[in-house]
């Protein structure tokens, strides 16, 4: 990786070798940048960037979606819902599970390998300007070349300015104040609820991490706020009152009002904060999921100045709604769930969803986390769900080594309830044949997660384009 006064490649990438050969040199030389897990808390190398290109994040109005978890799902049900309004919506999420293009997404299609390498040689040019090392720069911060998210937050903009969208839902990379995607003024901030996650970064305490992502709500804007502690509700209610904005807080002014288990998902009746939608099929599991769907349906009526939302447009949107890696069946037989779950507070849901949505009467769970994650906070939860689990490694240079995760495994679910599995496939092996050999086979299944990165490789490995 570059150092801070480093420079990377940033040639424009040609177009004579096939779309598959310059779209595997574009993330070549993209990588080459410091990764998401890196950051030089400033937006102004995005800022200068954004300028070069004519300031395309200001060509729409914004929805930036910040909290621990839930993000992209809640962005997700937001763009879906917009989408079927008739608006033209552009999507912006992370990190990928499989490709990059998956973070680009316009009227609900992610972006081409061909239109993703258009995009980066579009704006390369600028990149290479600023990534220049300038011996008279006063600022540390313009010294720093462009990181990874920076550049392909820029190309988001560019795109959705390119297209152009009628609105754009953008998903935080981490915290708020200092991520990249803030370099634009949100209309309507949602808040999920905020636990701890990258303490190295925002800081070791909910009270902290509150701060910086409270920090997305805009002076004048409004805010769609979930469910939150006392302690971080205090904190946004600081930043609502300094910048003269409006709070919409869940359990006052939207909530879910009843839930019900329907096969395949949820039945809803959500109270928003200007209607109420009865009988609401949410395709996808867990309680968590149904409060992210309240926060999503809020923030679209908040963002329409107020007005409710046709019932069509609800049972439309809804019916649009994905979200890869999270609570995904992507195989039977035995049944094969993958969730990004890679902090506690995502394992707790992950636990409590799979207690109540599925019928598993034996559970094998197929674990790999990165090594600056609380892994005994992940792998607690998790003990009152799985019968055994197989502890492997992920393709992430930042993966915890697997007799590390192995010896906390031991300790939370006992000696005889762990396996090991040098590499990720012969995991899932390991995991079929321990769900085959349970007297209770039909109604096995295995849960992988752990990571984000740990569920786009099972995706990888299992769900067929």
């Amino acid at each position: 990786m570059p150092g801070r006064s480093g420079t990377v490649s940033v040639l424009r990438v040609e177009t004579s070798q096939g779309v598959d050969t310059e779209f595997d040199r574009v993330m070549s030389q993209l990588l080459m940048r410091w990764p998401e897990s890196r950051i030089d808390p400033s937006l102004e190398r995005i800022s200068a960037l954004l300028d070069l290109l004519g300031q395309p994040q200001l060509a729409m109005p914004i929805i930036q979606v910040t909290g621990t978890n839930g993000k992209s799902s809640t962005a997700r049900m937001i763009a879906s819902l917009l989408g079927a309004m008739g608006l033209r919506t552009g999507l912006y999420t992370s990190p990928h599970l499989n490709s990059a293009t998956e973070r680009i997404e316009i009227d609900g299609q992610s972006v081409s390998e061909a239109e993703f390498v258009r995009i980066w040689n579009d704006i390369a040019p600028f990149v290479a300007m600023l990534d220049e090392p300038r011996t008279d720069e006063s600022s540390a911060h313009a010294r720093t070349p462009l990181s990874f998210f920076e550049v392909l937050t820029a190309m988001a903009y560019s795109a959705f300015a390119d297209a152009p969208v009628d609105v754009a839902v953008v998903e935080v990379g981490m915290g708020g104040r200092w991520d990249a995607t803030s370099v634009a003024p949100a209309q309507v901030a949602v808040v999920l609820p905020i636990d701890l996650d990258h303490t190295d970064y925002l800081g070791d305490t909910t009270v902290d991490i509150a701060r910086e992502k409270a920090a997305i709500i805009a002076p004048q804007g409004a805010a769609v706020i979930a469910s939150q502690s006392p302690e971080v509700a205090t904190v946004i209610n600081a930043r609502i009152a300094d910048v003269s904005a409006v709070g919409y807080w869940e359990e006052s002014a939207f909530e879910v009002v009843e839930r019900d288990i329907a096969v395949g998902g949820q039945l809803l009746t959500i109270r928003g904060t200007a209607a109420t939608y009865a009988d609401v099929f949410l395709p996808v599991f867990g309680e968590h999921q149904a409060h992210n769907f309240a926060c999503a349906i809020s923030a679209v009526e908040v963002f329409l100045g107020g007005r409710s939302l046709d019932g069509a447009v609800v049972e439309e949107g809804v019916a649009e709604v994905t979200t890869p890696g999270r609570l995904e069946i992507v195989r039977r037989g035995p049944t094969v769930v993958v969730d990004a779950a890679h902090n506690p507070a995502g394992a707790r849901a992950l636990a409590a969803a799979i207690t109540e949505s599925f019928a598993f009467s034996y559970v094998v769970g197929v674990i790999a986390v990165l090594a600056d994650k609380d892994v005994r906070g992940i792998l607690i939860p998790l003990a009152d769900v799985f019968d055994e689990v197989v502890v492997t490694r992920n393709h992430s240079p930042r993966c915890l080594d697997v007799d590390d995760l192995a010896a906390a495994a031991v300790e939370i679910f006992g000696a005889d309830c762990v396996e090991i599995a040098d590499s990720f496939a012969d995991a899932i092996d390991t995991a079929v044949r321990l769900a085959e050999e349970a007297d209770t086979y039909a109604a096995s299944g295995i849960v992988v997660t752990g990571s984000v990165v740990t569920a786009g490789q099972a995706r990888a490995l299992m769900v067929r384009s």
